[in-house]
């Protein structure tokens, strides 16, 4: 197991539970097509708020999402509270735009809370940096008036460090009217900006004063997790946060490792995308949670629920995936990080230093023989993780002998039933010496 670099968030946590629910939840629901659709479209505000206007999550049910998540293995859970439209989901006194002012008329956030604390879930939030919708909020290459001919004009009005003043004043709310909060999750900072539009300049820790914002959380919240998207200096983010990739290893920043997410979607969009069809398959579901524990890192992943309220029903098969196998196999999972050793094509090693257990996952199932390099005399006892049902180490039949034979000396060999057991993604617990 690698050592990160020390964190002044609490990460102990973080680093045991492995596996949280990402949930992007907004107005953008009602358009039902991505949840950056302001901009993708070009919409001005005042065309946008049609959204706002029909905003009425009559099933609205957050017992039911913190129910499905606690089912489906995860640990904690991450909600967009202001996504870059600057729709809130709570009672804001700094802004209009928030959920009671529309058709739902209420806070959405805290029931939400309450409902995810009484599953033992841990809270954490997502604010957006960006704000299409605030007045002081200066026009760059993403915002939806950037090909607006008056853009650089309307922009001499607009004073960033205003809109900076607003993101404390939210954050502090946040951090002080919905108990101890464990997460929170900024998106996104770009100061490099945009080639295509020169006129612009991006943003970065300079436009939201980011130092100021962090020392204000570590006041507030002295144990909340920061992630690494304030554009400050990167020790002081708490966790690295690749997106919509699979990481080759174990992320480090300057060559050094450090506490890392991968926040991934059941589809290709974040927010609710009714004609979506790049579903992932259980394969590659398991895979993704999988490959990111044996690479020392956590999965968040992300529902993105209907203007309704509801999570659809292939977000729900999606989650079902997810409660199937870690009914069995959770043990892989929680408490479980990088393995020393190093495993073959088409397997996952995780490995909990705690029990001294290592998790192979089998990602092809075998024909009879797995070959298992370097564990050679380092295992005592072997079994099969959904039914703890023991896999012989000592190979007895003729072909069994032949194949040992062949092979090198520090090769385990393990012989496992020809007809693969009915898991997605079988698991074999070792118990090692």
């Amino acid at each position: 197991m690698l050592e990160t670099q020390p964190t002044i968030g609490d990460t102990a946590w973080f680093q045991h539970d492995r596996f949280g629910m990402f949930i992007h939840w907004g107005i953008y629901a009602a358009g039902a097509r991505y949840e950056w659709l302001q901009t993708n479209e070009k919409i001005p505000t005042d065309k946008y708020a049609r959204f706002f206007d029909h905003f009425d999550p009559d099933l609205y049910d957050p017992k039911a999402w913190a129910r499905a998540a606690r089912e489906a293995g995860m640990k904690y859970f991450v909600i967009t509270t202001k996504h870059h439209d600057g729709f809130c989901l709570w009672n804001s006194q700094f802004t209009e735009f928030k959920a009671p002012n529309s058709p739902a008329q209420k806070d959405l956030l805290t029931p939400m809370i309450e409902a995810f604390r009484a599953e033992g879930i841990r809270v954490g939030f997502y604010y957006s940096l960006i704000d299409w919708n605030h007045p002081h909020f200066p026009i760059d290459n993403i915002h939806p008036l950037r090909d607006n001919p008056d853009a650089v004009e309307m922009n001499k009005s607009r004073d960033v460090s205003i809109y900076a003043e607003y993101m404390r004043n939210q954050v502090r709310e946040l951090l002080t009217q919905f108990g101890d909060i464990d997460i929170l999750w900024f998106d996104f900072s770009y100061p490099a900006g945009d080639a295509n539009y020169p006129q612009f300049k991006g943003k970065g820790h300079e436009d939201w004063e980011s130092e100021k914002l962090m020392t204000m959380i570590r006041e507030l919240a002295p144990t909340a997790i920061v992630n690494n998207r304030l554009d400050l200096a990167n020790v002081a983010a708490d966790v690295t946060t690749p997106e919509q990739y699979q990481p080759r290893g174990w992320v480090k920043v300057n060559g050094k490792p450090v506490v890392w997410e991968a926040c991934q979607t059941f589809s290709g969009s974040w927010g609710y995308h009714r004609d979506e069809t790049t579903w992932k398959s259980p394969e590659q579901l398991l895979r993704m949670l999988i490959d990111t524990v044996s690479k020392g890192g956590n999965l968040l992943m992300n529902v993105g629920p209907t203007a309704r309220g509801v999570f659809d029903s292939r977000a729900l098969d999606a989650l079902k995936v997810y409660e199937e196998w870690m009914k069995w196999n959770a043990r892989s999972i929680y408490g479980c990080t990088q393995s020393e050793f190093q495993a073959p094509t088409d397997l996952r090693y995780t490995f909990n230093p705690k029990t001294n257990r290592l998790y192979v996952h089998l990602f092809a199932y075998p024909f009879r023989h797995l070959y298992l390099p370097d564990l050679n005399d380092k295992v005592e006892y072997a079994q099969f993780l959904h039914d703890a049902s023991e896999i012989q180490l000592e190979l007895h039949d003729w072909t069994a002998l032949q194949v040992k034979e062949e092979s090198k000396d520090a090769v385990l060999i393990l012989e496992v039933p020809v007809i693969k057991p009915n898991i997605t993604v079988p698991v074999i617990e070792l118990f090692l010496k």
